[in-house]
């Protein structure tokens, strides 16, 4: 029997001022908590198989860099682009996450072949949901 394949994971790393509040928005997006990795310094937000959202206090956060940590309301630090499987779940995440309390961050994006919108969380980190025809993809 062959061992199955190799699935490389993503764990985002974010810094929250709210670690309950942040919970909260995303569950109401509709993704669940691993409570595995979750305590009252970390939140781990299961997006999918291979995408990991960790939620990490400020304080928390700070033990992981050197850096000086940004205000994500002020200054962009990252991206964090998703796909979604059609035009309609671009708008029903985005939908949720604006009535979940975040915040509508650029112009929807409609080329066609490619559809997005973008919001920020609670903290300002700026996620990007994008659908992409599958014949554009395959080309």
């Amino acid at each position: 029997m062959t061992a199955p394949a190799y699935q490389q994971m993503i764990f985002v790393n974010l810094p929250v001022n709210d670690l309950d509040a942040s919970k909260k928005f995303f569950t109401e997006l509709g993704y669940s908590l691993n409570p595995q990795f979750s305590d009252d310094k970390a939140a781990s937000v299961v997006i999918s198989d291979t995408i990991v959202a960790m939620l990490l206090t400020k304080p928390f956060y700070a033990t992981f860099t050197k850096k000086e940590i940004a205000d994500a309301t002020q200054t962009s630090e990252v991206l964090v682009a998703l796909s979604a499987e059609s035009r309609a779940k671009v708008d029903e995440l985005v939908d949720k996450a604006l009535a979940a309390g975040g915040s509508a961050s650029g112009e929807t994006q409609d080329h066609g072949f490619m559809y997005g919108r973008s919001f920020d969380d609670l903290d300002g980190h700026t996620w990007e949901v994008i659908w992409m025809d599958p014949a554009a993809i395959q080309g």
